[in-house]
């Protein structure tokens, strides 16, 4: 796995940290596990394949459900992050 550069650096997770061993344990078939590891997966995932989805079919409102998947990816990284670091330091 390649390192994360703030977390060396600076010794602090950043917002993506755990994201490559998810994806690992995904291609495991560890689909809980992958959650633990990096509880935005799945919106990350079902964002980017609805996005890959629409570049061959397209639809009325389609940039409306873009926006709400990366605004509901936005709020998982960060609100996982946020609880992440409350263990962490308490």
């Amino acid at each position: 796995m390649l390192p994360c550069l703030n977390k060396k650096l600076f010794g602090v997770d950043c917002l993506g940290c755990g994201m490559q061993r998810s994806i690992s344990l995904l291609f495991k078939g560890e689909f809980i596990d992958a959650f633990y590891m990096y509880p935005a997966i799945y919106p990350l995932l079902l964002s980017l394949i609805f996005i890959g989805f629409n570049f061959f079919v397209q639809f009325k409102n389609d940039w409306y459900i873009k926006v709400t998947l990366m605004i509901l990816t936005a709020v998982t990284m960060i609100v996982s992050y946020v609880v992440k670091m409350n263990l962490i330091f308490n």
